[in-house]
């Protein structure tokens, strides 16, 4: 069985290390700072979130990971280096770590090389790539070498995965470039297009975690939130209520509800079958949306669920394959 040290999960919105006994050691966004005359990096993580909106000329904030897959080569080997380095504290590791990296299924292999090139600039020994929706269900213990379907939608940052898997292999799959950044957006262009306010990045994303909701609720709540009038230029406050929201997600999470079903409609029988009774299984960020497991199981049909610890199974999956990765070796 392969090693695996340092498990990864190379998100969109955020970077999330799993180390070898010792669990999830960092969760921090997918951002780095630097200064732009000498390309000096100034801050990553959380800190440098916290830049965004915020700074001037002189200082460039940057994502360099866009929907799944590495868009700024030079700046996403600076961010893993700095995490992985971090990581490395946690725990001695002699020698050269071997590390896992999830990746959205389907990407292509340039998007692989860029990844497999990323991560080996930062001392690993080996380095492998393992399919998000296959690292999410080895993560929640699920048992992806038997002969049963299971059905597993990762909903990161910038992209959802959703794959149908059995005897170790994804049957069939899709993956789509959406994800939580677009309901941040969607939720940005709702309140500017309603109420003439525009908000920063930051907070139409704080207000979606607060409040966002994929059906209504029982009992609505608000969410104050802070932003631009567009008429005046001045500073105002709204209320936002969480019911209000649903029509703001309702495109987005149409597209994954259709891809959902497109997946479900192209399984094999026998696996329907599986799937019906084992139930679908979500994670990453965007499950944590209020309703969002109900507004899926009632347009499937399905009974759907919700992995505990939704933002760390897929790392904890990519630290756990090392079996899993020596069979497909064997098989190959």
């Amino acid at each position: 069985m392969h090693r695996i040290d340092i498990g990864i999960d190379l998100g969109t919105s955020n970077v999330c290390v799993y180390m070898r006994d010792k669990g999830i050691v960092i969760n921090q966004p997918s951002v780095l700072a630097y200064e732009t005359k000498e390309k000096k990096i100034i801050a990553v993580g959380k800190k440098a979130k916290r830049m965004i909106g915020k700074t001037g000329d002189n200082i460039v904030v940057e994502k360099p990971i866009r929907h799944g897959v590495i868009s700024e080569y030079a700046l996403a080997e600076r961010m893993v280096k700095a995490f992985v380095k971090n990581a490395l504290r946690k725990r001695r590791i002699f020698g050269r770590p071997n590390i896992c990296v999830a990746v959205p299924q389907g990407i292509t292999e340039v998007e692989r090389r860029a990844v497999e090139d990323a991560i080996a600039r930062t001392g690993a020994k080996d380095v492998f790539l393992l399919e998000s929706p296959i690292a999410a269900a080895l993560g929640t213990g699920v048992d992806i070498m038997e002969t049963m379907g299971h059905m597993v939608v990762d909903i990161g940052g910038g992209t959802t995965d959703i794959a149908v898997i059995s005897a170790g292999d994804i049957t069939f799959g899709l993956s789509l470039k959406v994800g939580g950044d677009d309901f941040t957006e969607a939720l940005a262009r709702y309140v500017r297009r309603k109420y003439n306010i525009e908000l920063g990045e930051q907070s139409a994303e704080d207000a979606k975690i607060e409040i966002a909701s994929a059906i209504g609720r029982q009992v609505d709540s608000s969410y104050e939130i802070k932003g631009k009038n567009i008429m005046t230029g001045l500073p105002v406050r709204l209320d936002l209520g969480a019911n209000e929201t649903v029509d703001a997600m309702n495109e987005i999470l149409t597209q994954i509800t259709d891809g959902i079903v497109d997946v479900l409609e192209n399984a094999e029988p026998e696996l329907m079958a599986d799937i019906a009774k084992e139930g679908i299984l979500l994670s990453g960020g965007g499950s944590l949306m209020y309703g969002i497991d109900r507004a899926i199981s009632e347009k499937t049909g399905v009974r759907t669920v919700i992995a505990d610890e939704p933002l760390n199974v897929v790392a904890a999956g990519a630290g756990l394959a090392g079996e899993y990765i020596m069979v497909q070796e064997e098989e190959d």
